[in-house]
């Protein structure tokens, strides 16, 4: 048999199972888009379905507040108030024109970040998180006394939160600077003395990951979600009444549409990045540099074009169906070297399961990448075009060594799309094989020859 990497030897080098897959070609690309850079994501595996300039590092504008609005809610309770500084005050417009020392809620001021793209209640919020990172005696310092430079070292801290959620993300190409999205630039000294200037910006591919983690993974989605689909939002503070509208169009063009948050900055152009849900799919579609003024309808076009795109050319294939999942009754027995048997010098074999199949499953369900990197179940499906295929191949060690114990994994299947993994499930020993040792076999002989006789 082929030796493989990591000790593997190949069973059965590539099966592909592409039954129901192979129907009429998917049409071509979704045609021309006035975006610079654009994505089409399933937001349930991270799979682009279609790119334009996807890793070209861009700057983002506003659409940065869907990062701001998730860290929030994840590390503050929407009932928390907060005290308003005097840099916060001053951050340009589109603003609330909150002022300092006047305090808000949590939740109020999240509905004026996402609703109305505010971004003086960016800098309150992110100041209210980011102190908590400060030593002590700015925690302890009224925010509405703090200087320029200690809001700033506040903001500063969230924004440090911010890229270590993009890096947990995967976003390589993504750096935060400011929480609201104005564009920006900075200097970091590296630890070898060198110098660095980073600015403001992420990748088409990465945004629509953001927003994929924000509505799918995080365990305050529900909130988002709940946020970002608000048509109007009303409260009042401070002895005076606010009124915020929902300025995402997109909420009412197209059946399922879920979320989404605009942003423009003179560098950036306009931006978008959005999500639908429809029939059990959930895309999500990153624009940026979507034209500039006046031409501000132009990311509306390329986004119910896209999604339309995604729509019509992919559907839901599990790799739990009959086609498609590995065949556990190919997997053979696995002889055991030095292995205790009912006979002596008979060879020990240990029986071989997948491990976490129930009895009649061809594969089970899972939680993402990470889980099959692991060892453990991955997705459980994908959003593929009918002409696309889903490869599945496994190796299986092709011998064992005693002792071995139950539940031992000797062997994996992978299942792949266009080389990149999607769902990986654990060859497994289904029985205990004790060694062989001088006591063991003394009491063969024993048992076997002399009690016979």
């Amino acid at each position: 048999m082929k030796k493989i990497i990591g000790g593997f030897f190949c069973a059965c080098c590539l099966l592909l199972s592409d039954m129901g897959l192979r129907a009429d070609a998917a049409e071509g690309a979704p045609g021309e888009l006035y975006a610079t850079a654009a994505v089409l994501m399933d937001a349930d595996s991270g799979r682009v379905l279609y790119g334009k300039n996807e890793e070209a590092v861009m700057a983002m504008a506003s659409t940065t507040k869907i990062m701001t609005c998730i860290l929030v809610l994840e590390n503050a309770s929407p009932d928390d108030t907060l005290t308003v500084s005097a840099y916060a005050a001053s951050m340009p417009k589109v603003k609330l024109y909150i002022q300092k020392g006047e305090q808000y809620t949590v939740r109020d001021l999240l509905h004026s970040l996402m609703l109305e793209s505010h971004n003086d209640t960016a800098v309150a919020l992110a100041e209210y998180i980011g102190k908590q990172q400060l030593p002590e005696q700015l925690r302890e310092k009224d925010t509405a006394e703090y200087t320029a430079e200690e809001s700033k070292a506040a903001v500063a801290a969230f924004a440090a939160l911010m890229n270590r959620k993009a890096a947990e993300l995967g976003c390589e190409d993504t750096w935060f600077i400011t929480p609201n999205g104005l564009d920006a630039t900075e200097t970091l000294r590296l630890a070898d003395g060198s110098t660095v200037q980073k600015e403001h910006c992420t990748t088409a591919r990465e945004l629509a990951g953001i927003l994929a983690y924000c509505i799918r993974q995080s365990p305050k989605r529900q909130e988002f979600l709940d946020i970002t689909r608000t048509p109007s939002y009303g409260f009042s503070a401070n002895g005076r009444s606010f009124s915020c509208t929902n300025h995402n169009a997109f909420l009412t063009m197209m059946d399922g549409a879920l979320t989404g948050k605009t942003g423009f900055t003179n560098k950036a152009g306009y931006c978008y990045v959005g999500a639908l849900e429809r029939d059990g799919r959930t895309f999500v579609v990153a624009l940026l540099a979507c034209g500039w003024p006046n031409n501000k309808g132009y990311k509306w076009t390329d986004t119910r074009k896209l999604m339309q795109y995604g729509i019509d050319n992919y559907f839901y294939r599990s790799f739990s169906d009959q086609g498609v999942a590995f065949d556990e009754s190919r997997l053979k027995p696995i002889p055991v070297q030095n292995g205790r048997t009912d006979l002596l010098n008979a060879i020990a074999y240990t029986d071989v399961v997948i491990s976490g199949r129930t009895e009649g499953q061809n594969g089970g369900p899972g939680q993402g990448e990470a889980a099959a990197e692991e060892g453990g179940g991955g997705l459980d499906g994908l959003l593929l075009r009918p002409d696309e295929k889903i490869q599945v191949r496994y190796s299986m060690k092709d011998s064992l060594t005693a002792p071995v114990e139950a539940g031992s994994v000797v062997g994996k299947v992978e299942y792949m799309v266009d080389g990149i993994l999607y769902k990986q499930e654990s060859i497994v020993t289904e029985d205990a094989v004790e060694a062989i040792d001088l006591r063991w076999c003394a009491e063969q002989i024993w048992r076997r020859f002399l009690c016979s006789g």
